[in-house]
Protein backbone atom coordinates (compact mmCIF):
# COMPACT_ATOMS: atom_id res chain seq x y z
CA UNK A 1 0.00 0.00 0.00
CA UNK A 2 1.29 4.11 -0.95
CA UNK A 3 2.47 5.18 2.30
CA UNK A 4 1.19 8.56 3.55
CA UNK A 5 4.00 11.63 3.04
CA UNK A 6 3.57 14.22 5.77
CA UNK A 7 4.67 17.65 4.94
CA UNK A 8 5.97 20.58 6.88
CA UNK A 9 3.53 22.04 9.23
CA UNK A 10 1.65 25.17 6.88
CA UNK A 11 0.44 28.46 7.85
CA UNK A 12 -3.66 28.78 7.65
CA UNK A 13 -5.31 31.72 7.61
CA UNK A 14 -8.72 29.26 6.55
CA UNK A 15 -9.46 25.67 6.60
CA UNK A 16 -8.08 24.11 3.68
CA UNK A 17 -9.19 20.76 1.67
CA UNK A 18 -10.03 18.75 -1.20
CA UNK A 19 -12.83 17.13 0.98
CA UNK A 20 -16.60 16.77 -0.03
CA UNK A 21 -16.57 20.45 1.92
CA UNK A 22 -19.44 22.99 2.48
CA UNK A 23 -23.14 22.60 4.11
CA UNK A 24 -25.00 20.42 2.00
CA UNK A 25 -27.85 23.26 2.10
CA UNK A 26 -25.85 25.76 0.47
CA UNK A 27 -26.57 26.16 -3.30
CA UNK A 28 -23.49 25.36 -5.62
CA UNK A 29 -22.08 28.06 -7.28
CA UNK A 30 -21.73 27.28 -11.48
CA UNK A 31 -18.07 26.97 -12.50
CA UNK A 32 -16.48 28.16 -16.25
CA UNK A 33 -13.27 26.77 -17.25
CA UNK A 34 -11.13 28.16 -19.75
CA UNK A 35 -8.98 25.83 -21.45
CA UNK A 36 -6.78 22.67 -20.48
CA UNK A 37 -6.96 18.97 -22.00
CA UNK A 38 -6.36 16.75 -19.06
CA UNK A 39 -6.51 19.39 -16.82
CA UNK A 40 -10.09 20.63 -17.27
CA UNK A 41 -11.17 17.39 -17.54
CA UNK A 42 -9.63 16.52 -14.11
CA UNK A 43 -11.30 19.92 -12.66
CA UNK A 44 -14.72 19.13 -14.81
CA UNK A 45 -15.06 15.45 -13.21
CA UNK A 46 -13.95 16.95 -9.54
CA UNK A 47 -16.67 19.23 -9.27
CA UNK A 48 -19.17 17.59 -11.29
CA UNK A 49 -19.40 14.80 -8.87
CA UNK A 50 -19.70 16.81 -6.34
CA UNK A 51 -22.87 18.44 -7.78
CA UNK A 52 -21.44 22.03 -9.34
CA UNK A 53 -22.83 22.80 -12.79
CA UNK A 54 -19.57 22.87 -14.76
CA UNK A 55 -19.46 24.92 -18.23
CA UNK A 56 -16.04 24.88 -20.23
CA UNK A 57 -14.45 26.61 -23.32
CA UNK A 58 -11.46 25.79 -25.35
CA UNK A 59 -10.09 24.69 -28.50
CA UNK A 60 -13.09 23.37 -30.83
CA UNK A 61 -11.47 19.92 -31.11
CA UNK A 62 -11.29 19.47 -27.11
CA UNK A 63 -12.10 15.99 -25.96
CA UNK A 64 -13.52 17.64 -22.50
CA UNK A 65 -16.10 18.89 -24.83
CA UNK A 66 -17.42 14.98 -24.66
CA UNK A 67 -17.38 15.03 -20.82
CA UNK A 68 -20.85 14.36 -18.69
CA UNK A 69 -19.64 16.67 -16.12
CA UNK A 70 -19.35 19.70 -17.86
CA UNK A 71 -21.47 21.93 -20.80
CA UNK A 72 -19.48 22.79 -23.55
CA UNK A 73 -19.75 26.95 -24.59
CA UNK A 74 -18.67 28.18 -28.23
CA UNK A 75 -18.57 31.42 -28.30
CA UNK A 76 -18.05 33.14 -31.97
CA UNK A 77 -14.06 32.89 -32.66
CA UNK A 78 -12.87 36.45 -33.77
CA UNK A 79 -9.66 37.55 -33.07
CA UNK A 80 -7.97 34.87 -31.53
CA UNK A 81 -9.08 32.41 -28.71
CA UNK A 82 -7.95 34.66 -26.20
CA UNK A 83 -10.02 37.79 -27.63
CA UNK A 84 -13.19 35.23 -28.22
CA UNK A 85 -13.38 34.20 -24.65
CA UNK A 86 -13.07 38.10 -22.80
CA UNK A 87 -15.82 38.97 -25.57
CA UNK A 88 -17.74 36.17 -24.41
CA UNK A 89 -17.34 36.54 -20.78
CA UNK A 90 -17.76 40.73 -20.63
CA UNK A 91 -20.73 40.69 -22.51
CA UNK A 92 -24.52 39.86 -22.61
CA UNK A 93 -23.86 36.04 -23.75
CA UNK A 94 -22.71 35.21 -20.55
CA UNK A 95 -25.58 36.80 -18.27
CA UNK A 96 -26.91 33.64 -17.36
CA UNK A 97 -23.54 32.84 -15.47
CA UNK A 98 -23.08 36.07 -13.61
CA UNK A 99 -21.64 34.90 -10.13
CA UNK A 100 -20.07 31.97 -11.25
CA UNK A 101 -16.39 30.80 -10.63
CA UNK A 102 -13.95 31.27 -12.80
CA UNK A 103 -10.97 29.06 -13.19
CA UNK A 104 -8.07 29.32 -15.67
CA UNK A 105 -7.12 25.85 -16.70
CA UNK A 106 -4.55 27.23 -19.26
CA UNK A 107 -2.47 29.65 -20.59
CA UNK A 108 -4.29 31.55 -22.81
CA UNK A 109 -7.23 31.38 -19.75
CA UNK A 110 -4.34 32.97 -17.31
CA UNK A 111 -4.00 35.46 -20.06
CA UNK A 112 -8.00 36.55 -19.95
CA UNK A 113 -8.08 36.43 -16.43
CA UNK A 114 -4.97 38.60 -15.97
CA UNK A 115 -5.78 41.41 -18.73
CA UNK A 116 -9.67 41.39 -17.71
CA UNK A 117 -8.99 41.15 -13.62
CA UNK A 118 -11.13 44.12 -12.94
CA UNK A 119 -13.49 44.49 -15.22
CA UNK A 120 -14.31 40.11 -14.50
CA UNK A 121 -14.68 40.85 -11.26
CA UNK A 122 -17.64 42.66 -11.53
CA UNK A 123 -19.40 39.28 -13.11
CA UNK A 124 -17.90 36.52 -11.67
CA UNK A 125 -15.43 35.15 -8.90
CA UNK A 126 -12.08 34.69 -9.58
CA UNK A 127 -9.62 33.02 -7.79
CA UNK A 128 -6.61 35.08 -5.64
CA UNK A 129 -3.73 35.94 -7.99
CA UNK A 130 -1.33 38.59 -8.55
CA UNK A 131 -1.70 39.57 -12.63
CA UNK A 132 1.82 40.90 -13.00
CA UNK A 133 3.28 37.84 -11.26
CA UNK A 134 1.26 35.22 -13.35
CA UNK A 135 2.18 36.91 -16.61
CA UNK A 136 5.69 36.78 -15.14
CA UNK A 137 5.78 33.42 -14.70
CA UNK A 138 3.91 32.73 -18.26
CA UNK A 139 7.07 33.93 -19.76
CA UNK A 140 9.71 31.28 -19.09
CA UNK A 141 12.72 34.02 -19.83
CA UNK A 142 11.21 36.46 -17.01
CA UNK A 143 10.89 33.14 -14.91
CA UNK A 144 14.75 32.33 -14.84
CA UNK A 145 15.23 36.19 -14.29
CA UNK A 146 13.09 35.88 -11.62
CA UNK A 147 14.61 32.62 -10.49
CA UNK A 148 18.21 33.78 -10.35
CA UNK A 149 17.02 36.86 -8.41
CA UNK A 150 15.81 34.71 -5.78
CA UNK A 151 18.97 32.70 -5.96
CA UNK A 152 16.93 29.71 -6.99
CA UNK A 153 19.33 27.17 -9.60
CA UNK A 154 18.59 27.55 -13.02
CA UNK A 155 19.89 25.94 -16.27
CA UNK A 156 22.18 28.68 -18.42
CA UNK A 157 19.66 30.57 -20.65
CA UNK A 158 20.34 33.51 -22.88
CA UNK A 159 17.54 35.99 -24.47
CA UNK A 160 17.79 35.86 -28.44
CA UNK A 161 15.85 37.97 -30.89
CA UNK A 162 17.74 37.51 -34.07
CA UNK A 163 20.20 35.47 -36.03
CA UNK A 164 22.55 38.23 -35.13
CA UNK A 165 22.57 37.77 -31.74
CA UNK A 166 23.42 34.21 -31.92
CA UNK A 167 26.15 34.63 -33.65
CA UNK A 168 27.47 37.22 -31.21
CA UNK A 169 26.93 34.94 -28.04
CA UNK A 170 28.42 31.69 -29.94
CA UNK A 171 31.71 30.92 -28.32
CA UNK A 172 29.12 31.67 -24.65
CA UNK A 173 26.90 28.87 -25.56
CA UNK A 174 26.86 24.91 -24.70
CA UNK A 175 25.53 22.44 -26.37
CA UNK A 176 23.24 20.68 -26.60
CA UNK A 177 21.11 24.04 -26.01
CA UNK A 178 17.02 23.60 -26.31
CA UNK A 179 15.50 26.35 -28.59
CA UNK A 180 12.45 27.51 -26.19
CA UNK A 181 9.62 29.43 -26.58
CA UNK A 182 8.83 32.54 -23.70
CA UNK A 183 5.13 31.58 -24.17
CA UNK A 184 4.91 28.20 -24.37
CA UNK A 185 0.89 28.29 -25.51
CA UNK A 186 1.80 30.55 -28.35
CA UNK A 187 4.81 27.94 -29.52
CA UNK A 188 3.05 24.95 -29.52
CA UNK A 189 -0.16 26.59 -31.61
CA UNK A 190 2.95 26.91 -34.25
CA UNK A 191 4.86 24.25 -34.14
CA UNK A 192 3.04 21.11 -32.12
CA UNK A 193 5.61 20.81 -29.47
CA UNK A 194 7.31 22.44 -26.43
CA UNK A 195 10.48 23.36 -27.95
CA UNK A 196 12.89 22.34 -30.62
CA UNK A 197 16.33 20.97 -29.81
CA UNK A 198 19.55 22.07 -31.27
CA UNK A 199 22.47 19.88 -30.77
CA UNK A 200 25.29 21.79 -32.47
CA UNK A 201 25.05 25.48 -33.33
CA UNK A 202 23.38 24.99 -37.04
CA UNK A 203 20.51 23.65 -35.66
CA UNK A 204 20.44 26.70 -32.82
CA UNK A 205 20.35 29.04 -36.23
CA UNK A 206 18.00 26.79 -37.77
CA UNK A 207 15.84 26.52 -34.66
CA UNK A 208 16.46 30.80 -34.62
CA UNK A 209 15.01 31.24 -38.01
CA UNK A 210 11.87 28.79 -37.49
CA UNK A 211 11.06 30.82 -34.70
CA UNK A 212 11.29 34.30 -36.30
CA UNK A 213 9.28 33.41 -39.50
CA UNK A 214 6.29 32.38 -37.19
CA UNK A 215 6.78 35.62 -35.21
CA UNK A 216 7.60 33.69 -32.27
CA UNK A 217 10.29 34.74 -29.20
CA UNK A 218 12.82 32.45 -28.17
CA UNK A 219 15.45 32.09 -25.40
CA UNK A 220 18.14 29.56 -25.57
CA UNK A 221 18.51 27.25 -22.81
CA UNK A 222 20.87 24.68 -21.67
CA UNK A 223 19.73 21.03 -22.23
CA UNK A 224 20.00 19.42 -18.59
CA UNK A 225 21.93 16.04 -19.00
CA UNK A 226 20.16 12.84 -17.14
CA UNK A 227 17.12 10.69 -17.72
CA UNK A 228 13.24 12.01 -17.28
CA UNK A 229 12.95 10.33 -14.20
CA UNK A 230 14.79 12.93 -12.77
CA UNK A 231 12.23 15.54 -13.51
CA UNK A 232 10.01 16.61 -10.50
CA UNK A 233 7.62 18.96 -8.90
CA UNK A 234 6.16 21.26 -6.49
CA UNK A 235 2.62 21.86 -5.68
CA UNK A 236 1.25 24.65 -3.76
CA UNK A 237 -1.00 27.55 -2.81
CA UNK A 238 -0.42 31.03 -1.67
CA UNK A 239 -3.09 32.71 0.43
CA UNK A 240 -3.47 36.41 -0.25
CA UNK A 241 -0.46 36.93 2.65
CA UNK A 242 1.92 34.73 1.10
CA UNK A 243 1.67 31.57 3.03
CA UNK A 244 1.87 28.47 1.62
CA UNK A 245 -1.15 26.25 2.58
CA UNK A 246 0.02 22.72 1.85
CA UNK A 247 2.90 20.93 0.06
CA UNK A 248 2.62 18.22 -2.47
CA UNK A 249 5.04 16.65 -4.64
CA UNK A 250 5.64 13.98 -7.49
CA UNK A 251 8.17 12.33 -10.27
CA UNK A 252 8.42 11.83 -13.55
CA UNK A 253 8.52 8.06 -14.85
CA UNK A 254 8.53 8.52 -19.00
CA UNK A 255 7.55 11.09 -21.06
CA UNK A 256 6.77 11.61 -24.99
CA UNK A 257 8.82 11.71 -26.57
CA UNK A 258 11.90 11.05 -24.11
CA UNK A 259 13.96 13.87 -23.35
CA UNK A 260 11.72 16.46 -24.81
CA UNK A 261 7.68 15.23 -24.63
CA UNK A 262 4.77 15.73 -21.86
CA UNK A 263 5.00 13.25 -19.68
CA UNK A 264 2.86 10.41 -19.48
CA UNK A 265 3.89 8.49 -16.61
CA UNK A 266 3.84 10.10 -13.11
CA UNK A 267 4.36 9.00 -9.65
CA UNK A 268 3.74 10.62 -6.15
CA UNK A 269 6.49 11.08 -3.81
CA UNK A 270 7.70 13.57 -0.83
CA UNK A 271 10.80 15.45 -2.10
CA UNK A 272 11.60 18.30 0.86
CA UNK A 273 14.31 19.54 -1.21
CA UNK A 274 12.12 20.70 -3.12
CA UNK A 275 9.94 23.22 -0.93
CA UNK A 276 12.55 25.96 -0.59
CA UNK A 277 13.72 27.00 -3.69
CA UNK A 278 9.80 26.86 -4.68
CA UNK A 279 8.84 28.95 -2.30
CA UNK A 280 11.74 31.51 -2.73
CA UNK A 281 10.31 31.90 -5.87
CA UNK A 282 7.36 32.34 -5.65
CA UNK A 283 7.89 34.94 -3.19
CA UNK A 284 9.69 36.67 -5.03
CA UNK A 285 7.39 37.37 -7.81
CA UNK A 286 4.76 37.81 -5.05
CA UNK A 287 2.71 34.75 -6.68
CA UNK A 288 -0.82 34.22 -5.44
CA UNK A 289 -3.12 31.75 -5.99
CA UNK A 290 -2.31 27.77 -6.94
CA UNK A 291 1.36 27.56 -8.36
CA UNK A 292 3.43 24.62 -9.12
CA UNK A 293 7.09 24.24 -10.53
CA UNK A 294 8.73 21.69 -12.67
CA UNK A 295 12.65 21.09 -11.59
CA UNK A 296 15.19 18.68 -13.33
CA UNK A 297 17.87 17.28 -10.91
CA UNK A 298 21.27 18.10 -12.57
CA UNK A 299 23.43 14.96 -12.55
CA UNK A 300 26.65 16.31 -12.50
CA UNK A 301 26.30 18.17 -9.46
CA UNK A 302 23.02 17.09 -7.75
CA UNK A 303 20.95 20.46 -7.86
CA UNK A 304 17.36 21.00 -9.02
CA UNK A 305 16.88 23.54 -11.51
CA UNK A 306 14.11 24.98 -12.96
CA UNK A 307 12.42 23.93 -15.90
CA UNK A 308 8.98 26.07 -15.91
CA UNK A 309 6.24 27.30 -13.38
CA UNK A 310 2.70 27.04 -13.70
CA UNK A 311 0.24 29.93 -11.76
CA UNK A 312 -3.08 26.94 -12.39
CA UNK A 313 -4.22 23.80 -12.80
CA UNK A 314 -1.40 21.66 -14.53
CA UNK A 315 -1.95 18.18 -16.51
CA UNK A 316 -0.90 15.79 -13.28
CA UNK A 317 -4.44 17.34 -11.92
CA UNK A 318 -6.14 13.95 -11.71
CA UNK A 319 -2.74 12.51 -9.64
CA UNK A 320 -2.81 14.93 -7.27
CA UNK A 321 -6.75 14.52 -6.49
CA UNK A 322 -5.66 10.63 -6.53
CA UNK A 323 -3.22 11.27 -3.98
CA UNK A 324 -5.40 12.95 -1.77
CA UNK A 325 -5.55 16.54 -2.25
CA UNK A 326 -7.54 17.43 -4.62
CA UNK A 327 -7.21 20.97 -5.55
CA UNK A 328 -10.51 21.67 -7.80
CA UNK A 329 -12.67 21.36 -4.38
CA UNK A 330 -9.88 22.76 -2.81
CA UNK A 331 -9.85 26.23 -4.65
CA UNK A 332 -14.02 26.31 -5.37
CA UNK A 333 -14.39 25.76 -1.69
CA UNK A 334 -11.61 28.20 -0.66
CA UNK A 335 -13.30 30.92 -3.03
CA UNK A 336 -17.32 29.95 -1.87
CA UNK A 337 -16.25 29.90 1.47
CA UNK A 338 -17.77 26.08 2.31
CA UNK A 339 -16.18 23.93 5.01
CA UNK A 340 -13.38 21.95 4.87
CA UNK A 341 -10.29 20.16 6.45
CA UNK A 342 -6.64 20.84 5.86
CA UNK A 343 -5.06 19.22 3.53
CA UNK A 344 -1.74 17.81 5.27
CA UNK A 345 -0.96 14.27 4.38
CA UNK A 346 -0.98 13.16 0.40
CA UNK A 347 -0.54 9.47 -0.58
CA UNK A 348 3.44 8.41 -1.77
CA UNK A 349 3.36 6.08 -4.88
CA UNK A 350 0.19 7.20 -6.65
CA UNK A 351 0.78 6.84 -10.36
CA UNK A 352 -0.62 8.26 -13.17
CA UNK A 353 -0.17 6.38 -16.63
CA UNK A 354 -1.66 7.41 -20.08
CA UNK A 355 -1.29 3.88 -21.83
CA UNK A 356 -1.31 4.75 -25.50
CA UNK A 357 1.53 7.31 -25.11
CA UNK A 358 3.31 5.47 -22.55
CA UNK A 359 3.71 2.68 -25.08
CA UNK A 360 5.14 4.52 -28.08
CA UNK A 361 7.22 6.21 -25.39
CA UNK A 362 8.45 2.32 -24.83
CA UNK A 363 8.99 1.33 -28.15
CA UNK A 364 11.30 4.25 -28.07
CA UNK A 365 13.47 3.04 -25.41
CA UNK A 366 13.69 0.06 -26.48
CA UNK A 367 14.75 1.18 -30.06
CA UNK A 368 17.37 2.85 -27.98
CA UNK A 369 17.86 -0.31 -26.09
CA UNK A 370 17.35 1.58 -23.10
CA UNK A 371 14.30 -0.58 -22.11
CA UNK A 372 13.11 -4.60 -22.45
CA UNK A 373 9.46 -5.59 -22.59
CA UNK A 374 9.67 -6.96 -19.41
CA UNK A 375 10.85 -3.97 -17.76
CA UNK A 376 8.55 -1.73 -19.20
CA UNK A 377 5.51 -4.22 -18.40
CA UNK A 378 6.87 -4.42 -14.63
CA UNK A 379 6.89 -0.80 -14.41
CA UNK A 380 3.01 -0.42 -15.62
CA UNK A 381 1.47 -3.75 -13.22
CA UNK A 382 0.38 -1.44 -10.28
CA UNK A 383 -2.88 0.23 -9.63
CA UNK A 384 -3.26 3.40 -11.66
CA UNK A 385 -4.59 6.51 -12.38
CA UNK A 386 -5.88 8.10 -15.88
CA UNK A 387 -5.67 11.17 -16.95
CA UNK A 388 -8.18 11.03 -19.78
CA UNK A 389 -10.12 7.38 -19.08
CA UNK A 390 -12.78 7.13 -16.17
CA UNK A 391 -15.70 4.29 -16.13
CA UNK A 392 -18.59 7.20 -15.00
CA UNK A 393 -17.33 9.48 -18.06
CA UNK A 394 -15.59 7.31 -20.66
CA UNK A 395 -16.77 9.73 -23.87
CA UNK A 396 -13.41 11.71 -23.30
CA UNK A 397 -11.05 8.95 -23.75
CA UNK A 398 -13.06 7.34 -27.06
CA UNK A 399 -13.16 10.04 -28.24
CA UNK A 400 -9.35 11.15 -28.22
CA UNK A 401 -8.50 7.87 -28.95
CA UNK A 402 -10.62 7.95 -32.58
CA UNK A 403 -9.03 10.86 -33.06
CA UNK A 404 -5.92 9.48 -32.71
CA UNK A 405 -6.75 6.50 -35.25
CA UNK A 406 -8.54 8.80 -37.95
CA UNK A 407 -5.54 11.40 -37.36
CA UNK A 408 -3.15 8.67 -38.06
CA UNK A 409 -4.81 8.22 -41.50
CA UNK A 410 -4.05 11.94 -42.59
CA UNK A 411 -7.56 13.54 -41.53
CA UNK A 412 -7.55 16.06 -38.52
CA UNK A 413 -10.73 14.78 -36.75
CA UNK A 414 -13.15 17.12 -34.85
CA UNK A 415 -13.80 15.89 -30.94
CA UNK A 416 -17.04 18.14 -30.83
Amino acid sequence: MPELSTAPAVHRDVAVSGAEGGSRNTPFLPVIILGGEAKALSVARSLGRKGVRVYAMGDAESVVSRSRYCTWLSPTIGGGLEASWARWLLGTESDFLRGAVVLACGDAGIRVIARHREELLSRFILDDSNPPAQLAMLDKFTTYENAVAAGVATPRFWRVESRQQVMALRDQLVFPLIVKPRLSHVFEEKFGKKYLNAPDFEQVLAGIDAASAACVDVLLMEWIPGPDTRLCSYFTYLDDAGNALFHFTKRIIRRYPAGMGPACYHITDWIPELVEPSLKLFRHVGLRGLANVEYKQDERDGRYKIIECNARFVASNALVASAGFDLAAFVYNRLTGRSQSPLEKFRSGIRMWDPGRDWTAYRQLRAAGEMTFPQWAGSVLHRQTFPWFSWSDPMPALARAIRGLVGAHGRVPSAR
